[in-house]
């Protein structure tokens, strides 16, 4: 329990800083700018992974924890409690922005600003190089030294700065279906279900490929 418990803290705090902060920014005409969007995402997973890393490893993403699970570091069994409770920390997040900012007309949700495809392939790609990070910096399922945090969220930082303003950069679904459902912007979720668990898992071949039995070397239960 206090692993799901942190789970669900966990991304409550990335959905409601996250989203949070693309609300807020376009509720006061722009003050937190792009690169502040990107650092906020950034910087709450790197907080969050250093807050709950030693407990729950510090997934806060479906594609996450079901590739780890697909590289044998991470039970089966766990993987429908681990995603349950992040996406109870989603939802909780994004009603609580609901209250906050009523007038909020998509709550952060991610939406392609071109083509679906478009942003189908950004969110794969963009996944696959996250996890291809998260698998090398992690024993396990949960990360390993003290700059496992940094690299991690140095790098949603990255990509939410170069991809935000065509994908959205979401390559977590559990970020994408809270504001989708809440505001009723559903007609595009499938991209950041797909994109983020494809991405996610083509990352394991990729990093079995450079680290071979150490990067799928834990037994799966």
């Amino acid at each position: 329990m206090k692993k799901l418990f942190a789970e669900t803290l966990g991304t409550f705090a990335l959905v409601f800083a996250g989203t949070g902060a693309i609300v807020i920014d376009r509720a006061t005409g722009g003050t937190i700018t792009h690169p502040g969007l990107a650092l906020t995402f950034g910087l709450i997973v790197l907080s969050m992974i250093y807050t709950f890393g030693e407990v729950s490893g510090a997934h806060f993403n479906p594609a996450v924890t079901v590739a780890f699970a697909a590289a044998r570091r991470f039970p089966w069994s766990e993987v429908p409690a681990y995603v349950g409770a992040q996406l109870i920390g989603a939802f909780a997040a994004s009603a609580l922005l609901r209250l906050l900012f009523p007038s909020a007309a998509t709550l952060g949700a991610t939406l392609p600003a071109g083509a679906a495809s478009q942003s189908l392939i950004l969110e794969t790609v963009l996944t696959f190089l996250l996890m291809l990070v998260i698998l090398s910096v992690s024993t396990g399922a949960k990360e390993k030294g003290i700059t496992a945090g940094i690299a991690i969220g140095a790098m949603i930082a990255l990509e939410a700065m170069f991809a935000g303003p065509i994908s959205g950069a979401s390559m977590n679904p559990a970020r994408s279906i809270a504001p989708a459902v809440m505001s009723g912007h559903v007609e595009h979720l499938w991209i950041y279900l797909a994109g983020p668990l494809l991405g996610a898992l083509l990352a394991i071949p990729a990093c079995y490929g450079v680290r071979g039995a150490e990067c799928c070397s834990a037994p799966s239960s």
